[in-house]
C-alpha cells in the first residue's frame, strides 16, 4: 500500500483519515509504524488508516522519517478543521497550546490520540470531560512507559479489580544513570555528561533528574488506578541528584539497588499516598534488574495479585507503537459507531496523604567523630523520635562514615530526627538518607 493512498483498498472500504500535530520523535515514530505496517493495520481496522496532513512548526527542518512535503502545513487548523479527518494525533509535549488544539479538535468532532504525559496529567480532565459529552474517544497510551501497554490494561483488563499500588521505574534516562553508576562505580555527574553527549539525557536534563517526568506518568496511572484524580501538585517528587558512587556501593554491599521509584498507593478507603524519589530496592526485587533505558510498573489488584509491565519506556517506535495502538482502537470504535466506549474513570475522590504520613525504612549515610559515645549519642536521638535502628556500621577515623538503616517509621518522625542530628556535636555531616523499599 501507498504511504497515501486515498482510496479504499481489497472491498472498496474507503480510508480513515488523520492528522498529526507534530513530527518529533514520536510523531515520526508513529508515521514510521503506521506507513510500514499500513497493511497489516488495514487488516486489522478493516479500513485503510490514511495520514492526510502534518501540522509543523517549521517546514524545512531535517525529518527522522521521509515524508512527502505535501502532507505538511505550518498551520494547525489544517488538521483540526479538516471534515475528511477523523481521529487528530497531538505529539507535540507541552500543555500550552497542546491542550487548545485538543479541545478545538473534539469540538469538531474528531477523536483526539495523544502521548503529551504533562497535559495529560495537569489537564487531561478536561479533555475527557470534552470527549464523553460529545460522545468522542480522548487516547493516551503513549504518555506512560513508551511502548509498554499499561493504560489500556489498567482501564480493561484490570477493570474488575480494586488496585491497592501501582510502583516501578518510569524514566528511562535516570534509570540508564543509575545503572551506569551502579556497574561502574561512577558519579552522577560524570555519567549525566556521558549521557547527554551520547543523547540519552536531554541538553536540559532538568524533567528528568528533578522526577517532574515520572511525577507526571505517576499522577496519570495512579488516578486510573485509584479511580479518583491525582493531580501532579498531589506527588511528592525528589530527584536523583543527590545520590553519590558511596551511596551506590553501600547499597550493593547491604544487597540493595538504587532505582528512582514512582509509588501510588490506596490508603484505606479514601485516601492515596503518591510520591517519586530514589529508593533502595532488594537486589532479588524484579525492579532491581530492570535497566538502563528500559521500564517496569508493578501493579498490585485485590483479584489479581502481582502483574508487572516490562519494556521500553521511551524512543521513536517504542511510544509510537503505542500512539498506532491508540489508533487503532479508535479506527475500531469509529467502524462500528462505538466511540467514547471508555470515558473518564475518576468518578471518586481520595484525598492525597502528605509525604509526612509515609512509613518506610531508612537508609542514612553520615559523617561522624571516632570516638566513645558517639554511636550511642546518635541512637539517642533515634530513640527520642521513635526511630528503631534495624543496622549500624562504621568505618573507624577520625571523620568516621557510619551507615544506619532503621526499622519501619514514619517519616515525619525520620525527619525530626534527622534535623536534631545535624546539630548534634558528634556529628559532622549527614551526608544522605534514602527510603528503602521492600
Amino acid at each position: 500500500m501507498s504511504e497515501q493512498s486515498g482510496s479504499g483498498t481489497g472491498h472498496g472500504t474507503p480510508p480513515i483519515q488523520i492528522g498529526l500535530l507534530g513530527l518529533g520523535v514520536v510523531g515520526s515514530g508513529a508515521y514510521k509504524v503506521l506507513t510500514d505496517n499500513a497493511d497489516a493495520i488495514e487488516q486489522k481496522v478493516g479500513a485503510p488508516v490514511v495520514v492526510k496532513k502534518i501540522a509543523v512548526r517549521n517546514l524545512n527542518k531535517e525529518r527522522l522519517v521521509s515524508v512527502d512535503r505535501s502532507l505538511l502545513t505550518d498551520n494547525p487548523d489544517e488538521v483540526l478543521d479538516d471534515p475528511d479527518i477523523a481521529i487528530v494525533c497531538e505529539l507535540i509535549g507541552g500543555v500550552h497550546p497542546a491542550k487548545e488544539f485538543v479541545l478545538k479538535a473534539l469540538r469538531n468532532g474528531k477523536s483526539v490520540v495523544s502521548a503529551n504525559k504533562e497535559l495529560i496529567a495537569k489537564d487531561g480532565h478536561d479533555a475527557m470531560v470534552e470527549a464523553a459529552q460529545r460522545n468522542l474517544d480522548f487516547m493516551f497510551e503513549g504518555s506512560v512507559g513508551g511502548g509498554i501497554p499499561i493504560i489500556q490494561a489498567m482501564k480493561s483488563a484490570l477493570a474488575g479489580n480494586a488496585i491497592h499500588e501501582v510502583k516501578g521505574i518510569v524514566n528511562g534516562t535516570t534509570n540508564y544513570i543509575l545503572t551506569r553508576m551502579t556497574r561502574e562505580g561512577a558519579e552522577l555527574a560524570d555519567v549525566l555528561r556521558d549521557a547527554q553527549a551520547k543523547g540519552y539525557a536531554e541538553a536540559d536534563p532538568t524533567n528528568d533528574v528533578e522526577g517532574f517526568d515520572a511525577q507526571y506518568k505517576i499522577a496519570i496511572l495512579s488516578s486510573i488506578a485509584f479511580t479518583s484524580r491525582v493531580q501532579p501538585s498531589d506527588v511528592y517528587t525528589e530527584g536523583i541528584m543527590r545520590i553519590g558512587a558511596h551511596d551506590i556501593e553501600h547499597a550493593r554491599e547491604m544487597g540493595y539497588v538504587v532505582k528512582l521509584l514512582a509509588i501510588g498507593q490506596r490508603v484505606g478507603d479514601d485516601a492515596v499516598q503518591v510520591r517519586v524519589h530514589p529508593a533502595l530496592v532488594p537486589a532479588s526485587h524484579p525492579l532491581a534488574s530492570t535497566s538502563g533505558p528500559y521500564n517496569a510498573i508493578l501493579v498490585r489488584g485485590d483479584a489479581v495479585g502481582d502483574v508487572m509491565f516490562y519494556g521500553q519506556g521511551a524512543g521513536m517506535l517504542a511510544t509510537g507503537s503505542a500512539v498506532v495502538g491508540d489508533i487503532i482502537e479508535v479506527c475500531r470504535n469509529l467502524r462500528h459507531h462505538a466511540t467514547g466506549r471508555i470515558a473518564c474513570t475518576c468518578f471518586e475522590h481520595r484525598r492525597a496523604l502528605p509525604m509526612d504520613t509515609v512509613v518506610t525504612r531508612y537508609y542514612v549515610r553520615m559523617y561522624v567523630t571516632d570516638r566513645p559515645g558517639t554511636l550511642a549519642a546518635i541512637a539517642g536521638v533515634f530513640g527520642r523520635h521513635q526511630v528503631s535502628i534495624e543496622s549500624v556500621r562504621a568505618t573507624a577515623a577520625d571523620r568516621a562514615e557510619a551507615i544506619w538503616v532503621t526499622h519501619r517509621v514514619q517519616e515525619a518522625n525520620m525527619r525530626r530526627a534527622l534535623k536534631e542530628l545535624g546539630s548534634l556535636p558528634e556529628v559532622y555531616s549527614v551526608e544522605n538518607w534514602l527510603r528503602v523499599e521492600e
